[in-house]
């Protein structure tokens, strides 16, 4: 198994855990990059570009991110609470006025962005096909009546956090959230990252798959608990209905689910641009502006949820759209702050080390919040830290 790239010195054991993971955790195809103080320290790819194809990966090789996207998605809210455009503390339906249907009056901004909106679920699941209609989607979700009373909990908005985060952009700022994080965020940051992958860019994008823990990896393997696993096999509970929002599922490697804008689950990066981004938030990248000023990053990592997830059912931690550091999602230090995509995909910054981390795999497991591959990174890089 060949691994390109470099590290900087003292980060070698980074190198060795990202080829540990494709010679004992099933990887498949996979990228590591780090910054630190915006400049970059490790770079690494390797595998294949497509989860069933032999041909390699490259440098530039993305990959849909699933539910890391959910982290960039805040950003775009709270970059424009930064700017004077959007209040966290205002009712959704200042913004939205249909939002205000069926008792979510009271509804506040800051509660959709922490998953305390009490909307995770839709009575009626969208297609795929409607699913991409973004018009369907934020009609569906300001119908649909809470499952508890907004602010009072916290559930994790695993598919509807698309459409409360997308339309609400949109009626602040006119424009579809996809264009405007491309003119605002990834532009200015030079981050190869995209909601609603341009047709110029799709030869570039890898297939993704489901890939099996190896049983040779004995205690890594992921043994959810017994009230994890009866949640997701009940299909009453409010975690099965929470990820079947879109029922059937998507096809994650259709065209048309990749051009199109789901701010929950599938935006499509590349290792670097997924952690030159989250670089870009806590500090200047290779001489360019900084995004968050330092009292945005203090609302982002901020804790406002924390606790039993009704949705999820183990403890999650949750700031401002995004996850914080804790068990079930364990990032560098408690001070991060980021998100994980379901089976794969993580990407978060440290402000303390100034350090952002992102990581991108074609191969998603079984796990939800904290990946085995990502989580032996994420180690490395930690014990690299301390040997300094």
């Amino acid at each position: 198994m060949d691994v390109n790239g470099t590290v900087a010195e003292g980060f070698e054991p980074v190198r060795e855990a990202f080829l540990r993971n494709f010679e004992q955790l099933g990887e498949r195809g996979a990228a590591l990059a780090v910054y630190r103080d915006g400049h970059r320290i490790v770079d690494l790819w390797g595998g294949t570009k497509d989860v069933d194809g032999q041909a390699p990966w490259e440098r530039d090789t993305a990959q849909i991110v699933r539910s890391a996207t959910k982290g960039v998605a805040a950003a775009v809210l709270l970059l424009l609470h930064q700017r004077g455009e959007l209040d966290l503390d205002a009712p959704v339906g200042e913004y939205w006025p249909e939002f205000k249907a069926a008792g979510k009056e009271r509804t506040l901004v800051w509660h959709l962005l922490a998953h305390r909106a009490g909307v995770p679920v839709l009575d009626r699941p969208l297609t795929p096909g409607q699913a991409t209609d973004p018009e369907l989607g934020a009609a569906a979700v300001a119908a649909q009546a809470p499952v508890w009373e907004p602010g009072t909990d916290h559930g994790y908005h695993a598919q509807t956090y698309s459409w409360l985060t997308g339309e609400l952009a949109r009626r602040v700022t006119g424009r579809p959230v996809g264009a405007w994080l491309a003119d605002e965020i990834a532009g200015p940051a030079g981050a190869d990252l995209w909601l609603g992958l341009p047709d110029g860019q799709a030869a570039r994008v890898g297939r993704v798959g489901p890939v099996d823990a190896p049983e040779a990896a004995g205690g890594l393997r992921t043994r959810p608990k017994r009230s994890v696993t009866e949640a997701y096999a009940d299909p009453g509970s409010l975690t099965r209905r929470a990820f079947a929002a879109i029922s059937p599922l998507p096809d994650e490697n259709d065209p048309a689910y990749r051009a199109a804008v789901l701010p929950a689950s599938n935006g499509i990066a590349t290792a670097d641009g997924l952690a030159r981004f989250y670089a870009a938030l806590i500090g200047e990248v290779d001489g360019g502006r900084r995004l968050f000023t330092p009292r945005t990053v203090e609302l982002a990592r901020g804790e406002r949820s924390a606790g039993p997830d009704r949705v999820l059912v183990v403890g999650t931690r949750f700031g401002l759209g995004h996850m914080l550091h804790g068990a079930a999602s364990p990032l560098l230090s408690p001070g991060s702050f980021g998100h994980p995509g379901r089976g794969g995909a993580l990407g978060f910054a440290d402000p303390e080390s100034g350090l952002a981390f992102g990581y991108v795999t074609n191969g998603f497991r079984q796990s939800v919040t904290a990946d085995p591959r990502a989580q032996a990174l994420v180690r490395a890089v930690r014990a690299a830290l301390a040997g300094e």
